[in-house]
């Protein structure tokens, strides 16, 4: 089967953004067996949206499985969808071959809690095991250059279409 054989995974963003503009960014925890290889970058919250789900409570859900924040507030939703292409290397063994990348629709939400209600060890839901390792807040301009670099036109897109609703 040809890599554009596949279709893209169905997914959600969330860029969190807190009171300081400073945005929520976790480090990856993955294994060599991982969808998208081993993890040794940052990026922000995502994950794919079940069957029948509506693309926001998606975000709000994955958002909070990773990172157990659930004090947002809705800023902006982007505009389209956006896709990025796994490298060759992992296609075909990235979500059990079955996707050749993701199509992801991003929202940007205020962080109306405090620090203390991350929690990336035991995140709420209860069924995920830890997605990130590490966590911190970065500046938005920041964010394209911290991602591993398959997603950084994607970053980019998406700091594009939200700075201006951030300030």
């Amino acid at each position: 089967m040809l890599t554009t054989d596949l279709p893209y995974r169905p997914c959600v963003g969330s860029l969190v953004v807190n009171r300081d503009g400073l945005v929520f960014i976790g480090h990856r925890a993955d294994g060599p067996e991982e969808p998208e290889g081993p993890g040794s970058w940052w990026q922000m919250p995502q994950g794919g949206i079940d069957e029948g789900e509506d693309p926001e409570t998606a975000a709000c859900r994955e958002l909070y499985e990773e990172t157990n924040i659930s004090s947002i507030r809705l800023i902006a939703e982007s505009r389209d969808w956006f896709t990025y292409d796994l490298p060759p290397d992992l296609v075909g063994k990235a979500w059990k071959g079955r996707y050749r990348g993701q199509t992801q629709k991003w929202y940007a939400f205020a962080f109306e809690g405090e620090d203390a209600e991350i929690d990336i060890e035991t995140p709420g839901g209860g069924h995920h095991k830890a997605e990130f390792n590490a966590w911190k807040w970065a500046r938005l301009e920041d964010l394209t250059e911290l991602v591993v670099p398959f997603k950084r036109d994607v970053y980019a897109r998406i700091v594009a279409e939200f700075a201006d609703k951030l300030k």
